[in-house]
């Protein structure tokens, strides 16, 4: 599967590891794959992402 930032895919995030910049994003989309991002820390504050929440 092709992935682009116009992708959208749900689910539920799993972790969230943030570094000085960055997040590692762990996200859970279901049928046992799960989808980690690379994210600047303002996109995570922008999109209020939290772990347990759906994405």
């Amino acid at each position: 599967m092709k992935i682009s930032a116009r992708n959208i895919l749900n689910g539920k995030v799993t972790e969230i590891v943030k570094g000085a910049t960055t997040s590692h994003v762990r996200i859970d989309i279901g049928g046992g794959v799960i989808v980690t991002a690379s994210i600047t820390n303002e996109a995570v504050a922008d999109l209020a992402l939290e772990t347990g929440k759906q994405a």
